[in-house]
């Protein structure tokens, strides 16, 4: 299984090490080339309107949106999951668009509002996670056929998947938990 993760900017490299740690052949992308053979793509967190500017620089943004409609599972974290999302509240930077969902950035407010919680997350278990939350988005709201994975006890939104995407507001890369990006492994696996 070949697994590719964006790096343009932000966290990528806690992706590709704690991939790496499951065994999982993981490439950084940053061409258009590099995207060729993947079985899976995870959009790091990071800031959206860079990532957003420099997936257009590169020529990125058509190239995945076309594979991923084409059935490439993607995993987007934090600013990735602003990339995936179809509507987006508090931006005017193009995005991917492909996942059924309306996000909000900067949901919880600055760099000094950030935030770790327990969450309970049942795809994953009984044990909770630990979430990390640095400046990060919310889903406001889901179409029909979108799963809630995550919220928080206030009931905010804050993980989903839809089809062969998932997206998670918080950075799981961020923790020695590896049960997020396994589950991600087993999307891939389950649709081979």
């Amino acid at each position: 299984m070949k697994i590719g993760v964006l790096a343009s900017q932000g966290a990528f490299i806690e992706h590709i090490t704690l991939l790496r740690q499951l065994d999982a052949e993981t490439v950084p992308v940053r061409l258009p080339r590099e995207l060729k053979g993947l079985d899976g793509l995870i959009i790091p967190g990071g800031e959206s309107t860079t990532i957003s500017k420099l997936m257009s620089a590169y020529n990125l943004m058509g190239k995945i949106s076309e594979m991923a409609k084409e059935g490439l599972p993607l995993f987007g974290t934090c600013a990735g999951m602003i990339m995936m999302a179809k509507h987006i509240t508090g931006n005017g930077s193009p995005s991917l668009g492909l996942m059924d969902i309306n996000v909000r950035r900067n949901a919880f407010g600055r760099q000094v509002d950030s935030f770790e919680t327990d969450l309970h997350i049942p795809v994953l278990g009984e044990m909770s996670f630990p979430a990390v939350f640095i400046r990060a988005p919310v889903i406001e709201h889901c179409a029909k056929g979108v799963e809630i994975i995550a919220q928080l006890n206030d009931g905010k939104i804050v993980a989903a998947r839809e089809g062969k995407m998932l997206v998670s507001a918080f950075h799981p890369e961020l923790t020695s938990d590896m049960r997020f990006h396994k589950y991600f492994l087993e999307i891939i696996s389950s649709t081979k």
